[in-house]
Formats: C-alpha cells, sequence, structure tokens
C-alpha cells in the first residue's frame, strides 16, 4: 500500500487532472469561442452581421444600417465554410482536442492508480504523470494559438456571415472578442502545470529522503562508527 503522504499528493494530482478533464469537454461542447462583429458594404446600404460561435455551431443576427435588426438564426459550423483551408484548420483544432481530452484522461488514470498501489511499471508512475499532463498542456496551447490564426489568417467570421447570408457584398471590417470557452483553455493548462508540480514536489520529497539514507557511512557521527 501506498504510504499516506503520496496516497495525498497523488489524489491532489488526480482532482485537477479530472478537472482538466472536464474542463476540456466544456471548451469542446460551448459555442462561446468568439464574438465577431462583421461590417460589409452594398451599393445604397451597410449591413453588420454579428456571430457568436464555437467549434460546431453558432448563432448570427443580421443588422442594417442604423442598427435595425432584420433577421436572426443558428448554423452549423462546417456547413456555412466554403474555404478548404478554414474547415481543414477547424477540424485540426477539433482533433488536437480529442488527444488532450484522452491525454488528461489518462493522466487522471494514472494518478489515481498511484494514489491507491505502488506500480511495478516505471512509466505508471511520476514519468506518466509528467509525460501525459506535458502533453495534454502542449496539444491545448496549440488550440489556443490557432484558433485566433484561423480567424485572422483564413477570415473565418467572414467566412461564416457569408454563408449565414449569402448576398452580402463587399467586407470593409470585422471586431472580434473571444469568449470564455476561448480563455478555460488557460485554465487546462494551468490545471496541467498544478498536476505536474504537485507530482514534483512529491517525488522531489522521495529523491531526498533516499538520497539521505544513502549516505555514507564517513559522513555519520563518530559515536555510531564506534558502535
Amino acid at each position: 500500500m501506498p504510504s499516506r503522504r503520496k496516497t495525498t499528493m497523488f489524489a491532489s494530482a488526480f482532482l485537477t487532472c479530472a478537472c482538466s478533464f472536464v474542463t476540456v469537454c466544456v471548451v469542446l461542447a460551448s459555442q462561446h469561442w468568439v464574438s465577431s462583429d462583421v461590417r460589409f458594404i452594398g451599393t445604397n446600404s451597410s449591413t453588420t452581421v454579428s456571430l457568436t460561435y464555437g467549434l460546431f455551431s453558432g448563432t448570427c443576427e443580421q443588422f442594417v444600417d442604423a442598427g435595425l435588426q432584420v433577421s436572426e438564426s443558428s448554423f452549423q459550423v462546417a456547413d456555412n465554410l466554403k474555404s478548404t483551408k478554414a474547415k481543414s484548420m477547424i477540424i485540426a483544432i477539433i482533433v488536437i482536442l480529442v488527444l488532450s481530452l484522452l491525454s488528461s484522461l489518462l493522466s487522471s488514470g494514472f494518478t489515481c492508480t498511484n494514489a491507491v498501489s505502488n506500480p511495478y511499471q516505471t512509466f505508471l508512475g511520476p514519468i506518466g504523470v509528467y509525460t501525459w499532463n506535458s502533453l495534454c498542456g502542449i496539444l491545448t496551447l496549440l488550440a489556443l494559438i490557432l484558433f485566433p490564426v484561423n480567424i485572422e489568417a483564413n477570415n473565418l467570421s467572414v467566412e461564416l456571415a457569408r454563408g449565414c447570408f449569402p448576398f452580402l457584398q463587399t467586407h470593409t471590417e470585422s471586431a472580434h472578442a473571444y469568449g470564455y470557452s476561448y480563455w478555460l483553455m488557460l485554465l487546462i493548462i494551468f490545471q496541467n502545470v498544478a498536476s505536474i508540480f504537485i507530482i514534483y514536489l512529491y517525488d522531489h520529497a522521495r529523491y531526498s529522503k533516499k538520497k539521505e539514507q544513502q549516505r555514507p557511512i564517513e559522513n555519520a557521527p563518530k559515536d555510531v562508527i564506534l558502535f
């Protein structure tokens, strides 16, 4: 059976890993990644399309000239995208976050296993926890970077606005505000760092204790040597 210290430390790490898993699920499921106001100009009028969307779905509203709302609808992101680059990057972000979800699940399993037992295999110990938490954090960071790149480089919001209202003419400007679903990815990274830090504290304390027990006999007090 593991020591009380080990159980406490790995149970704490399991809690942060489980929170990370839940947070990734929320990020994937919610559609409050970004809100965009996209402005178009036509022959006799100007139109602003307000969008709020995530990786799978969103809503859009159309306003004309003096802010009069004309229509509102919901949409599926994949259906509204005509650009192959924009669609491919959305798919890539989804795959990355699914892999991050699996990494978080494996990390939760490893920390739970160590909290209740002493695995014989080295990789099932702290090394495995370091590996899966690091992978989850790196993948989440990659998704955090790719999403705004897709918006700016591939005009994601403009593409989605045109998918909602095909008659829109010349695009003039866009404004974006990232929502809680997007910023939750920072929390996921923090949770993974916290898990790694907790296990590092345990591993460092165990290593220090082991070195203390292996001190050469010449470092022992003289009376102990004489005895």
